[in-house]
C-alpha cells in the first residue's frame, strides 16, 4: 500500500503534461465511480486574484452559522492536505489514500494530471463527509478546469488579470471568457471587479444567469471603523472590518456575501454569523504579518505572483508604513512575469535577495536578479534558496524595519518553514478531519 507521500509523488508522472485542461477524463472515471452532484448548496469561485481570500469568507461565515462546510483550494503553501478541508480540519493522510485507491481503481488507461487526482478526492471525500455546503476554489481558468465538473448553485468571478496566457489566452476578453465558463443557467453570476468585463455580463446574459455586479447589484461603503453592505436580499449596516489585512479585502468579503445571500432560504445565515465570519476568516500568505517581537523585524508574507497582485501589496505596503526599511525576499516563478511584478513594487522595496525556486517551472535567484535588475533601484543579491534569502535578509536588517517575503506560493511556503523553524512563528496545531 503506497503512503500519502508515495502517492503524491505517483500522481506526478502519470500524465506527460503537468498541465492539460480539460472535463472529458474527469467525467470518465466520475461515471466509473458512480459519482453524483452534490444536492447541497455548491458556490464556485475563479479569477486572477482574490479567490483564497473570498473562499475563506464564504466558508468561516457558513461554519459561523452552524453548518458543516468541504472547501477545496490550491496550491497549498506548507501541506498538501491544506487543499481539502472540513470544517477548517485538514483532512487526513488515510483519508486521502482510500480517495486516491479508489481513484486509482476507477481510472484504468485514462491518464489525470497531478490537480486532477487532487480535484476527484475532494470530491470523493466531501461526498462522503455529510456537508451541508462546498465552497470549491477553481485552480486555472474556469471552462476547463477540473473544478467545473461540479455544477454550482453560485458562480463568483473574482477578477481578471494576465495570468496563465499559455492556457487561458494573451486578453483580458480571451481569459474572461475562460472564467465565465463556470457560470450555469439561471444561477447567479457574481462578479467581483469594479469594472466587470463585457465578457462576463455578455456571458451571464446568455445563460439567463441572475448578474451580481460590484457597485450595481450589490455594493460596500465604509462606515467609520466598519463597514455597510447593500446587495440583492440583504442589507447589512455596522459590519466588522474583514480580519484579512488590505483595503482590497473589503471589495473580496462584499464578493463573499453578494455570493452567500444567494444561498438563502436554502441555508439560513444571521447577521450575527455573518460578523463572526468575517473576522474569523484565516488566511495564510495574504498580506499576512508575523511581529517577532521588538527585537526583531516585521515579516510580512504575500503569495502576490502577478503584476495585478503585485500591485495590490505595493498599496498594502503604503498604507502601513514603518519607520525603517523595507527589505524583500522574493521568489518567482519561470512562468511569471518577473519584470513586471518587479516594477510594481520597486518604489516599496530597499533592498532585493532573490531566491531559488525548484521545480519544472522553478527559476533560479541568478536568472530571477538578471530578469528584474533593469526593473528596479534597489540593491539586489541572488541566493540559492528561500531559506538563505530569509537568513540573509534578517541579517541585513535592523529591528525598525521589515522583510517582505513574496513571488508565489513556492516562496511563502518555505518562508513561514523557516520562520517556524527559527522561532519565529509559533507552531499551529493542524487538526485533522475524518469521518469515519
Amino acid at each position: 500500500m503506497r503512503s500519502l507521500e508515495q502517492w503524491l509523488a505517483y500522481q506526478a508522472q502519470v500524465h506527460p503534461q503537468a498541465i492539460d485542461l480539460g472535463l472529458e477524463r474527469l467525467r470518465v472515471v466520475l461515471d466509473r465511480l458512480q459519482w453524483r452532484q452534490p444536492g447541497i448548496p455548491v458556490i464556485t469561485i475563479a479569477g486572477t486574484n482574490g479567490k483564497g481570500s473570498v473562499s475563506a469568507y464564504c466558508a468561516a461565515t457558513l461554519r459561523a452559522a452552524g453548518f458543516k462546510v468541504g472547501v477545496f483550494t490550491s496550491p497549498h503553501l506548507r501541506d498538501y492536505r491544506e487543499r481539502i478541508r472540513v470544517d477548517e480540519r485538514l483532512v487526513s493522510p488515510e483519508e486521502l489514500v482510500a480517495a486516491f485507491e479508489s481513484i486509482e481503481a476507477a481510472r484504468g488507461s485514462v491518464g489525470l494530471t497531478f490537480f486532477e487526482f487532487n480535484a476527484l478526492a475532494a470530491l470523493l471525500v466531501f461526498g462522503a463527509a455529510k456537508l451541508d455546503a462546498w465552497v470549491l476554489e477553481i485552480g486555472m481558468g474556469g471552462r476547463l478546469d477540473a473544478v467545473n465538473v461540479v455544477d454550482p448553485d453560485v458562480a463568483v468571478v473574482t477578477s481578471i488579470g494576465l495570468d496563465h496566457q499559455e492556457y487561458l489566452g494573451d486578453t483580458l476578453e480571451a481569459i474572461a471568457r475562460e472564467k465565465a465558463g463556470i457560470f450555469r443557467a439561471g444561477k447567479a453570476a457574481v462578479i467581483g471587479g469594479r469594472e466587470p468585463s463585457p465578457v462576463l455580463e455578455s456571458a451571464a446574459h446568455s445563460l439567463n444567469s441572475p448578474l451580481k455586479r460590484l457597485a450595481i447589484e450589490y455594493n460596500y461603503v465604509l462606515d467609520g471603523a466598519g463597514w455597510r453592505y447593500r446587495g440583492t436580499h440583504w442589507d447589512l449596516p455596522h459590519l466588522p472590518a474583514p480580519a484579512l489585512l488590505g483595503d482590497i479585502q473589503f471589495t473580496n468579503a462584499a464578493t463573499a456575501l453578494a455570493a452567500l445571500e444567494e444561498l438563502a432560504p436554502r441555508l439560513e445565515i444571521p447577521a450575527a454569523a455573518i460578523a463572526r465570519g468575517l473576522t474569523g476568516a484565516r488566511l495564510d500568505g495574504r498580506f499576512q504579518i508575523i511581529a517577532p517581537g521588538r527585537s526583531s523585524p516585521a515579516w510580512v508574507l504575500d503569495v502576490a505572483h502577478n503584476p495585478d497582485a503585485a500591485r495590490v501589496l505595493a498599496r498594502n505596503l503604503h498604507a502601513n508604513p514603518i519607520a525603517g526599511k523595507t527589505l524583500a525576499v522574493c521568489g518567482i516563478l519561470a512562468d511569471k512575469d518577473a519584470r513586471a511584478i518587479a516594477s510594481e513594487l520597486d518604489h516599496c522595496i530597499d533592498a532585493w535577495w532573490c531566491a531559488s525556486i525548484d521545480g519544472a517551472r522553478g527559476r533560479t535567484g541568478q536568472l530571477l536578479a538578471e530578469a528584474v535588475r533593469d526593473e528596479v533601484h534597489a540593491p539586489i543579491t541572488a541566493t540559492d534558496d528561500v531559506a538563505g534569502a530569509c537568513v540573509a535578509a534578517l541579517r541585513a536588517a535592523e529591528p525598525k524595519d521589515r522583510i517582505v517575503v513574496f513571488g508565489s506560493f513556492h516562496t511563502v511556503g518555505p518562508a513561514l518553514d523557516w520562520l517556524e523553524s527559527q522561532g519565529l512563528l509559533p507552531a499551529a496545531p493542524r487538526p485533522e478531519y475524518t469521518h469515519s
